[in-house]
């Protein structure tokens, strides 16, 4: 078994390629062990709607059930319906399988202990058990149980839209749209539907709405038919995407600043958290209106347990994580944040492009991801955050954001991908060329070392 395919805060690899049959039956014996070791016996099973999930389903319970686990299997389900589902069902653990945005010749896993998603050091723990054996052994059971009622019921009065709305969704033909298309038109809203029939091949494009290729043909509709907003969803739904009534996107970070400034009038003084990809806008629009803000690293089971440890309200990531503990359960989920993000939309006649627009001019780019083998991806940051350090003001909460008096740069390693990602942020499109053309030479400098 590979061990770049465990990774920060899952497992993830190229079906039949790093990832063969085998392997995966040992994974489920090695998180069935690993869960034993936690007390953990009562788990929530759910996949998402690649070709591989029904066989890797069948594959993981074998070496789950060989260890004595009890499953309950909650089906093809959004990686978000899988951590409700371990609130819902009160079991003591879960495991998703899902490669998340990712190709479709990808799966992978995620681990839940208790409420909470593992990662780091507790991820190379699977790893090592995969490698020594000596597994436990028992005899488990797995029943089939439904998650899609409870959930749809809990988050149908959990949200309230006051008028009518229309907006199209574009779900990239992951397992979003079965279940978001009702909720909303059960809540009232006109839905203009693309790509949300579930197809594990994703036809039309991959399930990534930081990509704005992918964004497209939602794009198109939202303007040819007048629409008030497109929403759009990742391959599994823990993230969202939103474009505005002109067809341009509003990024996480900006979706975060949305969600906060709404949140302080109920709550002054809450504390959110972004992380190291976000605007400076969002940094400092959130003190203006009376909040607190940290600044953390990027990943999903990272920023749930940051937000445990402080008790903000709110995180968000440039990607479309948004994690809601104001009103729901901490947990990152693209259609309880679509939903949210409606409930606002419906409260005013403003249209969603001027929401912001009192916001300082900034030049940003999207996400850049810079292709970098695993083996040294981590090596290369260690060499931009050594060499920009010595000359400038560098933030190492998570890779390098060399930070400037009129901008940012920021390079830091992908943990689900063999690549980089790098954003840049500045007053104006000559000094955004700028910064990114210092940051690119440290990193191509970099590569050349190594």
């Amino acid at each position: 078994m590979e061990r770049n395919i465990f990774r920060e805060y899952d497992i993830r690899g190229i079906v039949d390629v790093e990832i063969s049959d085998q392997d995966v039956v040992t994974l489920g014996k090695a998180i069935g062990t690993y869960l034993d070791q936690h007390g953990v016996q009562r788990i929530t099973l759910g996949r998402d709607c690649r070709l591989s999930a029904d066989r890797y389903r069948d594959l993981l319970s074998e070496g789950l059930l060989a260890t004595g686990r009890r499953i309950l299997d909650v089906g093809v389900v959004t990686t978000p319906m899988l951590y409700f589902s371990v609130f819902h069902f009160e079991a003591q653990g879960g495991v998703m399988i899902t490669a998340s945005h990712n190709p479709g010749n990808y799966n992978g896993f995620k681990v839940m202990v208790g409420k909470s998603t593992i990662y780091g050091q507790e991820i190379q723990k699977l790893y090592d058990l995969s490698q020594a054996g000596g597994f436990v052994s028992g005899r488990g059971s797995r029943e089939e149980v439904d998650v899609l009622g409870p959930y749809s019921d809990y988050v149908a009065s959990n949200i309230h839209i006051t008028r009518p709305l229309k907006v199209a969704v574009d779900a990239g033909n992951g397992t979003g749209g079965p279940v978001a298309v009702p909720l909303m038109r059960r809540l009232g809203v006109e839905v203009t539907p693309l790509y949300c029939e579930m197809d594990g091949t994703f036809p039309n494009h991959e399930p990534d709405p930081t990509v704005m290729h992918n964004l497209t043909d939602l794009i198109a509709a939202v303007k040819g038919q007048g629409l008030q907003a497109g929403i759009a969803y990742d391959g599994d739904c823990d993230r969202v995407g939103v474009v505005d009534e002109k067809g341009q996107p509003i990024y996480g970070d900006m979706l975060l600043a949305i969600f906060a400034r709404s949140i302080l009038q109920e709550n002054p003084g809450a504390l959110f958290i972004g992380e190291v990809k976000c605007s400076q806008n969002l940094y400092d629009d959130v003190k203006k209106h009376g909040g607190r803000i940290l600044m953390w690293r990027t990943g999903h089971s990272l920023i749930k347990q940051k937000m445990a440890e402080t008790g903000a309200l709110l995180a968000g990531e440039m990607s479309g994580h948004m994690f809601f503990k104001h009103r729901w359960f901490g947990f990152d989920d693209g259609i309880y944040a679509s939903l949210r993000f409606l409930e606002l939309l419906a409260a005013t006649d403003q249209p969603l492009s001027t929401w912001l627009a009192d916001l300082p001019p900034m030049v940003s780019t999207p996400e850049i991801r810079v292709d970098c083998p695993d083996e040294i991806k981590f090596k290369v940051v260690a060499a931009v955050q050594k060499d920009l350090s010595a000359r400038y003001e560098v933030i190492e909460v998570d890779g390098a954001r060399v930070n400037f008096p009129d901008g940012w740069g920021l390079v830091r390693a992908s943990n689900t991908q063999p690549a980089l990602v790098l954003r840049f942020e500045a007053q104006s499109g000559n000094r955004l060329q700028e910064i990114r053309d210092l940051v690119e030479g440290a990193v191509q400098k970099a590569k050349r070392s190594l």
